[in-house]
């Protein structure tokens, strides 16, 4: 077994460890190097059981959309190491596709070299940058390839930062003729909203520079990593942020009477009875909810009742109130001071309201069965094994065992406690 083989060279590790205080200057040099190279296949044996497990789609069946973020968690390791240590997985070692099929690995020749123990994680991370380029997609088949070969016996000679200028230049020297010209004209300036049954979507374009600036700063000021774990893509975190600003907005900004608002539950038949009808509630603009996506709304939404007869008909509607009022709200507001989960700094005017003992199923809206999190950590805890509890008047948050078999709970370090 692997874990056998661990801990014998663990037992060694401990023997060499105690004779260092009488090794010579000469052995501690020795032990330096070899340190190193050990280091490195540690990193390759590493990489090779995240490639494995996310083959299998152990963290998937653990509630992780993302390898990242669960090795973040069951590491606790920074998010930008734990997505460097999955992308080296995915270009150093061979996978399989859902019928079986092997495929090889993207980068064979810094494979073998990464096992040998001949170059570090960090050059196998620029290979796979500088190979992943535009510039390198141009390339001949033959070319990519030579390059491949090539970079890997430069590294081994190299700091990873030497290497991505030399690996750069390679790729513009052979990419001599460069990207092709777009000749499409940018349209001027244009908007498109579609609606779909499951949401919609957005384009656009803008030939105003002023106008895309505008637009760019604010998605740009709200799409960084909001912890350490935030492993979204870019695509996602940009998306989500033009709706943040858009909901800051709405909820905070001079807006006519009859602008838009942040998403309301149009809850059919009873008020009363929407622990039991959960799945009736709409979106204003339409829109079908999974019942998990409606679970995290209903956390902190608008809910206007409408009663409805027999045939269909509203015979009343009733006026929009919050599931959390304003008073409650500041309360959690002054204890949380943003969103919970530790490590996050998302400030209280980005975080919604969470009910711990969820709304619709008769969970009180108390200050004891309410957190306050960010749409990340929200979705964390409605779709994973993460659990949120109150003690001692306090949020803390308990891992799932795969993370920490022990199950201890983490708190946020809050400044004004801690004074």
């Amino acid at each position: 077994m692997p874990s056998n083989s661990i801990r014998l060279a663990q037992q060694h590790l401990a023997a060499a460890s105690d004779e260092l205080a009488t090794a010579s200057e000469t052995e501690l040099l020795s032990v330096l190097t070899l340190c190193e190279n050990l280091a490195r296949r540690v990193e390759a044996l590493s990489t090779a059981a995240i490639a494995t497990l996310d083959d299998q789609g152990a963290f998937l069946t653990r509630g992780y959309r993302s390898t990242a973020r669960a090795l973040a968690d069951l590491l606790h390791v920074d998010h930008l190491d734990a997505r460097r240590r999955t992308t080296v997985a995915g270009d150093v070692h061979a996978r399989t596709t859902l019928d079986g099929t092997p495929l090889p690995a993207r980068l064979p020749a810094t494979a073998a070299a990464f096992a040998d123990g001949d170059i570090a994680l960090r050059h196998v991370e620029v290979i796979g940058r500088v190979l992943a380029t535009d510039a390198a997609s141009r390339l001949a088949p033959e070319q990519w390839a030579s390059v491949e070969t090539q970079l890997p016996a430069d590294a081994t000679r190299l700091n990873p930062s030497e290497l991505q200028t030399l690996g750069t230049a390679l790729v513009a020297l052979l990419d001599q003729d460069g990207a092709e010209p777009d000749s499409t004209p940018a349209p001027v300036n244009e908007l498109r909203l579609t609606r779909h049954a499951s949401g919609g979507s957005i384009k656009g374009r803008f030939e105003d520079p002023a106008l895309y600036d505008a637009i760019a700063a604010a998605i740009d000021a709200k799409s960084a990593p909001l912890t350490a774990d935030d492993d979204r893509p870019a695509a996602q975190r940009q998306a989500e942020a033009l709706a943040d600003v858009c909901g800051y907005v709405l909820d905070h900004g001079d807006l006519p009477d009859t602008g838009g608002r942040r998403p309301v539950l149009t809850v059919l038949v009873r008020l009363e009875d929407l622990e039991h009808r959960a799945r009736s509630a709409m979106l204003e603009f339409g829109g079908t909810l999974t019942p998990a996506a409606l679970r995290t709304l209903a956390c902190d939404a608008g809910v206007i009742p409408v009663v409805m007869n027999g045939a269909g008909q509203p015979l009343d509607i009733g006026r929009a109130t919050r599931t959390i009022p304003d008073g409650l709200r500041r309360a959690v507001t002054a204890r949380d001071r943003g969103c919970a989960h530790p490590g996050c700094d998302r400030p209280p005017s980005w975080s919604e309201i969470h009910h711990i003992h969820h709304w619709e199923h008769g969970g009180a809206t108390a200050l004891n069965n309410l957190v306050m999190l960010c749409k990340a950590h929200h979705r964390q805890i409605h779709h994973t094994d993460w659990q949120v509890r109150i003690r001692d008047g306090l949020p803390e948050f308990v891992p799932p065992r795969w993370i920490d078999p022990a199950q201890r709970p983490r708190r946020t370090a809050l400044a004004h406690l801690a004074a």
